[in-house]
């Protein structure tokens, strides 16, 4: 089976962790243990978050006071190699040597006229107390808003709406290669009006954006784009579920995608919600294949059927655990 799985913020870096290259590197390792054991038997896709690294470049960008700040898709695209390369290093170590292992800087365009610019959602960064965050947010002209307690930085997050590099990322598939792209929702750029006309070339030429795109809603355009037979987003919860928090509560083992649309609100914006609207968009995508959320120790189980939460329009209305 050909198999993306998207690796949540929590395979990387704890809630409350510092941000260290060690801790980083251990938590990798873990999620690599898991990821090892799926890319014996199928062909393996990998993409991960990149909130809390993205966020920490920013924090040293705007640190160095002699040069603006850096924009977002150079630090995503930073972020990308950071994170990539320790995936790369950490699952080559488990796999046979003969297991090539590419990591695959991604560009994502997105839409200028997404509405997303005007509402700033993504979170990224650390968390703060409310003071902090109001002082930062004077300094440096930064959006927060409530992350449970706390306050964290939010940045524009557009739709995805084409992914460049599926070409090469389905030739190193034909070659045997496990492959780490779109991480962190991929490099964000749009098209715009070239502002001088060249003897080369369209009239429009790519630009990077001051945005981050959702890591499940990339990953999900990433899944579709190579034809995936399994879309599994892995995260630090064992389903989705309804009625969550409550004595009600019930997870969700399988569900049409349409019957899923139907319980939309019983999902968290900042956490559960994306990741539904991702195997939401996949299976509908993507007639008869699977996407699942569920825990990263549970990634075989899921691809068994026996774990997680499932999405396909194979299934009939929801199943509940």
């Amino acid at each position: 089976m050909r198999v993306v799985v998207a690796l949540g913020g929590n395979a990387l870096l704890r809630r409350g962790q510092a941000m260290t290259a060690e801790n980083q590197r251990q938590n990798v390792t873990t999620a690599c243990h898991q990821l090892a054991e799926v890319a014996q038997e199928n062909e393996l896709v990998v993409a991960h978050g990149n909130g809390p690294q993205v966020g920490l470049l920013a924090l040293q960008s705007a640190a160095y006071k002699e040069v603006p700040t850096y924009p977002l898709d150079v630090l995503g695209a930073e972020s990308q190699g950071m994170i990539g390369y320790l995936v790369e290093q950490e699952l080559g170590n488990l796999v046979p040597f003969e297991r090539p292992v590419a990591t695959l800087l991604t560009m994502i365009e997105v839409d200028p006229a997404d509405p997303a610019f005007d509402d700033p959602s993504k979170p990224i960064g650390p968390i703060y107390d409310r003071d902090s965050a109001g002082a930062m947010a004077k300094q440096r002209g930064w959006t927060f808003k409530p992350d449970g307690d706390y306050m964290r930085r939010v940045v524009p997050s557009p739709k995805p709406r084409r992914i460049f590099e599926l070409r090469q990322i389905r030739w190193l598939l034909e070659k045997g290669s496990i492959v780490i792209c779109a991480g962190g929702g991929g490099i964000p750029v749009m098209y715009v009006d070239r502002p001088a006309p060249t003897a080369y070339g369209p009239e429009k030429h790519l630009v990077g954006v001051e945005a981050v795109i959702d890591k499940d809603h990339a990953s999900a355009l990433l899944s579709a784009g190579i034809k995936a037979d399994y879309f599994v987003m892995a995260t630090d919860a064992d389903a989705a579920y309804v009625d969550w928090g409550t004595p009600e509560q019930r997870a969700i083992a399988m569900a049409h995608p349409e019957a899923l649309g139907e319980v939309m609100s019983h999902f968290a914006r900042g956490s559960m919600l994306p990741k539904v609207q991702a195997a939401i968009e996949f299976a509908t995508a993507t007639p008869g294949r699977r996407a699942a959320i569920g825990g990263l120790p549970d990634i075989d189980a899921m691809l068994r059927g026996s774990a997680g939460t499932l999405i396909s329009t194979e299934f009939e209305g929801i199943t509940y655990r």
